[in-house]
């Protein structure tokens, strides 16, 4: 697994070679087919509505997306990644090692290195902090794209499946779906909820935690006393 400690130590390498024509395409108007399911903000949101446009033009979305879902679980095991990519310090060396180590763990799902080339991209503009969310982003596009509506369901303690999928079967069913839409379930933890449950589909949140109904309450007090 790649880590921190191995960024750090890793020996120094050649500069980067020179970005080719499809790197630039990335800044190029989009076709028809592959405009972005949806619009993004922010630009991390700028950078993976480009690499969208990029992998649909050379019809690999799918490996993209996988790719990115390598990258992104190495951010999740080790925290001291994100703070690597942001040193202003990083010298064209230093990314250049640091994307060959990205590379590694990609899976080997990089075809016609899409990946290889965005990752280039970024270190060239100074963005490699970006990555992490860029890969989020990249997410909710290939989500959007399927016709996934995001499910997140806010607990003090991790629910175990058989509730998930109960959960899941309600809201399918429910006004807040539309037809032929599929539900992607994320079980969030947050002790602060104390009980119950927040519930939020796409845009929608439904709170029916503890939590909020003891601010009801105190609230409530507040303005009667």
């Amino acid at each position: 697994m790649i880590s921190s400690r191995t960024l750090l130590r890793a020996p120094r390498v050649a500069t980067p070679r020179v970005f080719t024509q499809a790197v630039r395409n990335y800044a190029a108007p989009a076709a028809v087919d592959s405009k972005p399911p949806v619009a993004l903000y922010g630009v991390d949101g700028t950078y993976a509505s480009a690499l969208y446009t990029a992998a649909a033009k050379t019809s690999t979305l799918d490996s993209v997306a996988r790719s990115l879902q390598s990258l992104h679980a190495i951010f999740q095991k080790d925290a001291k990644l994100a703070t690597i990519m942001q040193a202003p310090t990083l010298s064209v060396e230093d990314k250049s090692q640091i994307i060959q180590e990205l590379q590694k763990h990609t899976g080997g799902q990089d075809k016609g290195d899409t990946v290889k080339n965005f990752l280039e991209t970024l270190a060239e503009n100074n963005r490699l902090s970006l990555l992490k969310g860029v890969c989020e982003k990249f997410g909710e596009l290939m989500g959007a794209a399927r016709g996934e509506i995001e499910l997140v369901v806010t607990s003090a303690s991790q629910l175990d499946s058989k509730t998930l999928n109960r959960l899941e079967s309600a809201v399918s069913k429910s006004q807040y779906v539309g037809q032929g839409k599929k539900l992607k379930v994320t079980n969030k933890v947050n002790p602060d909820v104390l009980g119950g449950l927040i519930v939020e589909i796409g845009d929608r949140t439904i709170d029916l935690s503890v939590s909020s109904r003891i601010a009801k309450m105190n609230k409530l007090l507040t303005d009667t006393l």
